[in-house]
């Protein structure tokens, strides 16, 4: 199973962190869909992991909203409610551009190339037909690839997290939206300017970026 983002640490990553990082990304891709059993055993087997990583893996994202707990009946898939995601693009449109911001200030050479690498990527999106699965793991590695740029470990963590929910959406509804290619493509001005030090104008797209996404969702529905 391929997954979205790796941690340039990743040999160094607990057996916890990495069984939080799968079931994670494949709660955010809907490949476990909304409203799913979470099966311990299942998990255990395909991550090659024990009892007790999958078990703190569960409870972090029980934190994050994408897994929820009833009493007697079990651990599922969070839905994905459509009425949340104008309290996800409130977050966002305010956290968003603080984050490219800060990026274009703080990025260290090592984040540079990193984004360089995924700008020269985005831009051969045009030419390589990439299915919506693709495009969308592409999309969250450069939404955190920026965050962590920021070196700021809360905004770091609270954007990854909002990005989590809102990417869930995207996959609930990708079957209705125009131009998705078109959408991730919008990232490589964002990224030069992160990449040149304009914090001003990686702000401003930054935003225009989300309030974009939040219309292309509701003219989805």
């Amino acid at each position: 199973m391929q997954q979205v983002a790796t941690d340039p640490r990743g040999d160094e990553l607990s057996l916890a962190e990495r069984a939080y990082r799968a079931i994670r990304d494949r709660l955010v891709m809907l490949e476990i869909r909304p409203g799913d059993p979470i099966n311990e055993d299942q998990l255990m087997q395909s991550l090659g992991v024990g009892r007790t990583p999958v078990r703190e893996a569960l409870k972090r994202l029980q934190y994050e909203r994408l897994i929820t707990t009833y009493p007697r009946r079990g651990t599922f898939a969070t839905d994905v409610n459509i009425t949340d995601l104008a309290h996800i693009s409130e977050v966002r449109q305010e956290l968003e551009p603080l984050a490219a911001a800060q990026a274009a200030r703080r990025a260290t050479a090592a984040d540079r190339e990193a984004l360089a690498t995924l700008l020269a990527e985005l831009k051969s999106v045009a030419e390589a037909e990439r299915d919506a699965a693709e495009l969308m793991r592409l999309d969250l590695q450069v939404h955190r690839a920026i965050y962590a740029a920021t070196h700021n470990p809360y905004l770091e963590d609270t954007l990854v997290r909002h990005d989590n929910l809102a990417t869930r959406i995207w996959c609930l509804f990708v079957d209705r939206l125009d131009d998705m290619s078109g959408h991730v493509e919008e990232h490589s001005p964002l990224i030069e300017a992160i990449v040149a030090g304009e914090p001003d104008r990686a702000a401003l797209l930054a935003r225009d970026h989300v309030e974009g996404f939040e219309r292309a969702i509701r003219e989805a529905i």
